[in-house]
């Protein structure tokens, strides 16, 4: 059995605004505990290089894009290893609910022959980090439609 991961939560903030910030992949590391670095270009088809935090342990995550509709959100799949091993998706999305606040939904999966073993080593340190980016984006996202908001 695999992993999936997902989260959905209403932010309050323009869609816009949590696009900013997801979008924003040079300042993940100012908010995001569970990616620590992250470079792309946000276009299909190109790479996606990301560090992530793993409990106390860091890991490397080289992606491929597969869809970006900017203002909603991004997808990316991993590079896949020989003999099916491993196959992983992961999504962004952005649904407006009215002009000042949307709903994020965060999806991961991760299958293959060898996810049973993946998910047994590092099934809830995946879910920590999820839950920690999920969180950040919240306050992050709120905290600059309140500076949008007083300017």
């Amino acid at each position: 059995m695999g992993i999936t991961i997902d989260h959905e939560i209403e932010i309050d903030a323009a869609a816009e605004t949590v696009w900013e910030v997801i979008s924003d992949v040079a300042t993940y590391p100012e908010w995001n505990p569970f990616v620590l670095s992250c470079q792309t270009s946000l276009k299909p088809g190109a790479p996606i290089n990301m560090k992530v935090r793993l409990g106390k342990g860091t890991q490397t995550a080289n992606e491929i894009l597969d869809e970006v509709t900017p203002g909603r959100g991004f997808s990316y799949r991993m590079k896949p290893p020989p003999l099916g091993a491993l196959r992983s998706y992961r999504s962004h999305d952005i649904e407006p609910t009215d002009l000042r606040r949307c709903v994020y939904r965060s999806h991961f999966e991760l299958t293959g022959w060898l996810s049973p073993l993946v998910a047994a080593l590092m099934g809830s340190k995946l879910q920590a980090g999820f839950d920690g980016m999920s969180k950040g984006i919240k306050t992050r996202a709120e905290s600059l439609a309140r500076s949008k908001r007083a300017a």
